[in-house]
């Protein structure tokens, strides 16, 4: 049956097949007969037909004469906080807006996530945004709740059968949820419901450290630190920085990235490039800034660890090992690299000052696919693949 969006107006026959509890949505189903049209319109349609002056239900299911609630926007409490209605549910708050409200919420953020986000919250919660959204709503269906209550023994439930039933289902709906899920799921709410206002830009007047600036930024310097040696045996990439270089090659892309969100989700207030600042200023920096966050942390990881003594940008160190690595391989006595080759050595480099990494999946994509990809590499260097990568990621990274 079609509620709303569709006008037939020569409709003279409505026939339910299903039960609606819906006051309002019985109403606009019912309100397709009411159409009216001219008499000569009508003809065109049903020859016979003089004029239409009524329309007839037919009720198959008893529609006309079950209970009916008046309907309500999901959300019947916008005003209450998304971290507070969750917590009430898991709780023991086993009303129905509330229930109804939190899976709104849900479900217009299951929209909005990214694929990251969406494992984080099935990796915490061992189960999907979606299914959780689908069994809150499943907790409060009026059909599943009567189902359940008939199937306890009650073939006419009454108001305290249906409540008892209605219960049930809320309360193992709200079995999944828990204190670091209820967190994970309002972190990642409040990154994706942010309001950027376009239109009313503001305007920056100056920039500077607040108070003392060299304290300013010697205390950010310390946090970040102390951050670092905290978190260097927990975090993959801080480990090998932190210890002998004969690994350093070993950091990939997805490495830094995992230290960036930890550190995010961790302390947002050092923030790569507000720390890079603090010792771009400790150390009298006057270069270029970073061209992203995630080589802002390479360089402050370096610094931190002793690798640099200062800040150094991680485009500029690339480029200078690889100038160094280039002229020792032909300084020798060994065979020297073809025009050919140094194009792709010179492709490496470049994504490595982005990548930190280079792997054989990388050579399948930008730019490497559009100059003949992995096959094209192994044609120019052979077997010796391998190792030229090896030797290139251990050089680069030094």
């Amino acid at each position: 049956m079609i509620a709303t969006g569709t006008d037939v107006k020569p409709l003279e026959c409505l026939m339910f097949m299903r039960d609606v509890k819906s006051k309002n949505y019985f109403e606009q189903m019912k309100g397709r007969g009411t159409r009216v049209m001219k008499a000569d319109d009508l003809q065109k349609v049903s020859p016979s037909a003089q004029a239409k002056t009524h329309y007839v239900i037919v009720d198959a299911v008893g529609v006309t004469k079950s209970l009916k609630t008046a309907s309500q926007p999901l959300d019947s409490k916008p005003s209450i906080p998304f971290k507070d209605l969750a917590m009430g549910l898991m709780m023991g708050d086993r009303s129905e807006e509330t229930v109804s409200s939190l899976a709104a919420r849900l479900a217009r953020l299951d929209h909005k996530l990214s694929a990251d986000d969406h494992q984080k919250i099935t990796a915490e919660a061992g189960t999907s945004l979606n299914a959780i959204v689908s069994d809150l709503f499943n907790a409060i269906d009026p059909d599943k709740v009567e189902a359940d209550a008939k199937a306890a023994g009650h073939p006419e439930p009454d108001d305290a059968a249906m409540q008892t039933a209605r219960e049930v289902r809320i309360k193992q709906a709200a079995n999944i949820f828990t204190g670091p899920l209820i967190n994970l799921m309002d972190t990642v709410r409040r990154d994706n419901e942010q309001t950027i206002d376009h239109e009313n830009l503001d305007t920056l007047l100056r920039t500077e450290w607040a108070g003392s600036v060299a304290e300013n930024a010697q205390q950010i310097t310390r946090e970040f630190e102390a951050y670092l040696d905290e978190n260097r045996d927990q975090i993959e990439a801080l480990t090998i920085y932190f210890n002998p270089p004969a690994r350093r090659s070993e950091v990939t892309y997805a490495m830094i990235k995992d230290v960036l969100q930890k550190l995010t989700n961790d302390r947002p207030r050092l923030a790569p490039l507000t720390v890079w600042q603090a010792y771009a200023h400790l150390d009298e920096y006057k270069g270029s800034n970073p061209a992203s966050d995630l080589t802002a942390l390479v360089v402050l990881i370096r610094r931190v660890t002793g690798l640099d003594a200062t800040l150094t940008p991680h485009t500029e160190r690339v480029r200078r090992n690889f100038q160094n690595w280039v002229l020792n391989r032909h300084a020798g006595h060994g065979e020297k690299f073809t025009e050919e080759q140094m194009e792709w050595l010179r492709m490496i480099r470049d994504h490595l000052a982005t990548s930190f990494t280079i792997e054989r999946d990388d050579l399948d994509m930008a730019p490497f696919d559009g100059r003949g990809g992995l096959g094209q590499m192994y044609a120019l260097f052979g077997d010796g693949m391998d190792d030229m990568m090896t030797e290139v990621n251990k050089a680069l990274s030094a």
